[in-house]
């Protein structure tokens, strides 16, 4: 990959302000005072809010408390989410500290997966690099991996390590010098105005005439409403990692520097604010 490492440093330690709140219905034996954090934009919520449970749990009766779980202005959060792309997906119009709710009742079963150790994290993250190096290498970089750099994977990720992270990532965002690029890019493609997950599917980042593919020919392909709208009028930006991208941008070079951690781009689409 190209030797780009102030992005990938800058990727790495993006943090956003946050401030949790208990949600008023919960029974307390005090008041609960808000907890202020700064999240890693990278990481996941269930990975890095130790402090807030332990914080709202010296207030609550123990027989009060059960999966803790987020929610934001009536969304609940999806923890399998990386935190940066849960915050454009839905508030990265808003003024900061980003607000969130806490909830220790009435899990919703139906929007947000269980989450009871930190187990799950990681095997929800080794599914997704995964199934990233399949399309990237058909699965040959992961497969040829040791166990330990599986787990280095995730220590440095758990543990906010970039080193001890991309001395192995390193392996996953290089490819033969003859190929130009990966065989697919791992991207998924999110908007704050449908029901639908995401939006995924193969796309090669060289073009069969041999020219680099762009962010731009990516959204024409695959979420065309997102650059040409309808009426001529753009109501819509594309974010990653809290920036606009330039839809000129070489895919490529996108995807070795701007993955998550997990490797795969996530990609939101979200309403231009009307100011």
């Amino acid at each position: 990959m190209t030797d780009d490492k102030d992005v990938l440093r800058d990727v790495w330690f993006g943090r956003i302000p946050t401030c949790f709140t208990l949600y008023q219905d919960e029974i307390t034996e005090r008041e609960a005072e808000p907890y202020y954090l700064l999240l890693p934009r990278i990481s996941y919520l269930t990975l890095v809010t130790d402090k807030v449970k332990k914080h709202f749990q010296k207030v609550m009766r123990q027989e009060e408390v059960s999966e803790i779980w987020f929610e934001y202005e009536g969304t609940p959060l999806k923890w399998h989410y990386p935190i940066g792309l849960l915050f454009d997906l839905h508030a990265s119009n808003t003024a900061l500290p980003w607000s969130i709710t806490v909830h220790f009742k009435n899990f919703p079963e139906k929007d947000l997966l269980h989450c009871h150790s930190k187990d799950v994290i990681e095997a929800h993250f080794m599914a997704c690099i995964k199934e990233a190096d399949a399309l990237k290498h058909k699965s040959q970089v992961i497969n040829e991996m040791q166990k330990k750099d599986h787990k280095q994977l995730w220590m440095g990720l758990q543990n906010d390590k970039f080193e001890q992270f991309w001395a192995i990532n390193r392996k996953l965002m290089e490819y033969p010098p003859e190929d130009n690029g990966f065989r697919y890019i791992p991207f998924r493609i999110y908007q704050a105005t449908t029901e639908r997950p995401f939006i995924q599917k193969l796309f090669r980042p060289i073009a069969s005439g041999g020219q680099l593919h762009t962010l731009e020919d990516l959204l024409k392909d695959v979420c065309p409403s997102a650059i040409v709208p309808e009426d001529g009028e753009q109501k819509t930006q594309v974010m990653i990692h809290g920036i606009e991208p330039m839809l000129e941008t070489p895919i490529q070079w996108l995807s070795e520097h701007m993955s998550y951690p997990d490797n795969f781009l996530h990609i939101s689409i979200i309403p231009r604010p009307t100011d």
